[in-house]
């Protein structure tokens, strides 16, 4: 009798069962050595963690992948955080990572994942709490050591860009025990001169020299301190539970210092900017409250009596002319016609007629006689002459004939 055979995947699926059941290996952090580190187009992270002893197959989703504050390299001591799973398809099983941190560093940054989870959940890190930072400070408080680079490049920072900022330092305790009940009393302290900002900071380095900044007592007095707080700690690529609570994080103290202080002389550029826009904006007001004003004058001129009074003087002075021009127009033309008709009175007149030799002839009645059939054979005339009248008797008519 044959006994009953499984298909592989049966038996593939039994053992992730097994895995999968297993407490241990649903979370377990193990200390190896990286090899065969590749970075797969998708984001995803294949690599084998060895040591002495074996190998273990490892994966990191790009998921995890891009919570990695450094980048995993061959040789790397590290210590990975994850699950142990089998892939049904290959048999085979491996570490699926979670986190991975450096060796020697692991368990105080495993220290450091736990506090800020903590502070993170009492909302110590909630951006309704962050204060804005002022945007002109005529005093900036300083929390960091009294020696080393920090303050230095803040006092330099800040005398570049305005000298007329007052700096107030606190010299604190950055490293090693009593760091950070230094570091707290010191912006509990620098709060009596009444800066405008305070920075809180030192230079670069490990994990465990930055350590105070990661303390609860130095997020507490940040949390609750009523000033600005910028937070520079370390580098650019270091992040410490004082940079989440601060109300700004600056990635160097340098970066802190041009946060913090306004450059004067930016600012005496937009004076002046702002001043010779103002200036002009008031001389076109000026100007066009002039020309409104002319505008109002002109019109109540117009609208007062005087005015009125000499429009109607100037209008009758010139309905005046107009009639003067007119009459004079009337006067010449009649003169003219008078002349021409007073030529042609002269050309039929009697007396010019009769200095030419003519002469008048009448009748008794006084009617003029200009035909022979007017008068009679014995009937009298009188004939006037230019010098003088003759008075006749008709003696005999010959009648002319008419051409």
């Amino acid at each position: 009798m044959m006994k009953k055979a499984y298909s592989v995947s049966q038996v593939n699926r039994y053992i992730k069962n097994m895995f999968t059941q297993d407490f241990l290996l649903s979370k377990v952090s193990v200390q190896g050595e990286i090899s065969n580190c590749k970075y797969h187009t998708s984001g995803h992270i294949y690599f084998t963690l060895k040591d002495e002893g074996g190998t273990l197959n490892a994966v990191m989703f790009a998921g995890s992948a891009r919570g990695l504050s450094f980048r995993l390299k061959e040789g790397q001591k590290v210590v990975v955080t994850g699950n142990v799973d089998v892939y049904e398809k290959s048999g085979a099983y491996q570490l699926y990572a979670k986190e991975v941190t450096l060796d020697g560093e692991g368990a105080l940054y495993q220290r450091f994942l736990q506090k800020k989870q903590e502070l993170q959940e009492m909302g110590m890190f909630d951006p309704s709490y962050k204060k804005p930072i002022p945007k002109y400070v005529k005093r900036v408080g300083i929390v960091t050591a009294s020696t080393g680079a920090a303050i230095q490049d803040i006092i330099n920072i800040s005398n570049r860009r305005n000298p007329y900022v007052q700096l107030y330092l606190y010299p604190a305790l950055v490293q090693g025990e009593g760091a950070a009940s230094s570091i707290a009393e010191g912006i509990g302290r620098i709060q009596k001169v009444e800066p405008d900002v305070i920075i809180v900071g030192r230079g670069g380095g490990s994990l465990e020299d930055l350590w105070a900044f990661n303390e609860e007592e130095v997020a507490y007095a940040i949390f609750h301190c009523p000033i600005p707080i910028i937070s520079a700690v370390g580098h650019e690529t270091d992040t410490t539970i004082a940079d989440y609570v601060a109300d700004l994080r600056a990635p160097t103290p340098s970066a802190a210092a041009e946060l913090a202080v306004f450059d004067v002389r930016e600012y005496l550029a937009q004076v002046q900017q702002r001043k010779e826009t103002l200036t002009n904006l008031m001389q076109k007001n000026l100007f066009e409250t002039r020309n409104r004003v002319f505008e109002k004058k002109l019109s109540l001129e117009k609208l007062s009596p005087l005015y009125r009074l000499q429009e109607n003087r100037h209008r009758l002075m010139d309905y005046e002319d107009r009639l003067i021009n007119l009459m004079n127009d009337k006067i010449s033309a009649y003169r003219h016609k008078t002349a021409l008709l007073a030529t042609t009175l002269d050309g039929l007149s009697p007396l010019k007629r009769l200095g030419e030799g003519f002469s008048y002839v009448e009748d008794e009645e006084g009617n003029a006689v200009n035909r022979i059939s007017q008068v009679k054979e014995g009937q009298d005339i009188l004939v006037r002459m230019l010098d003088g009248d003759i008075r006749a008797e008709v003696k005999e008519r010959n009648e002319r004939k008419r051409l």
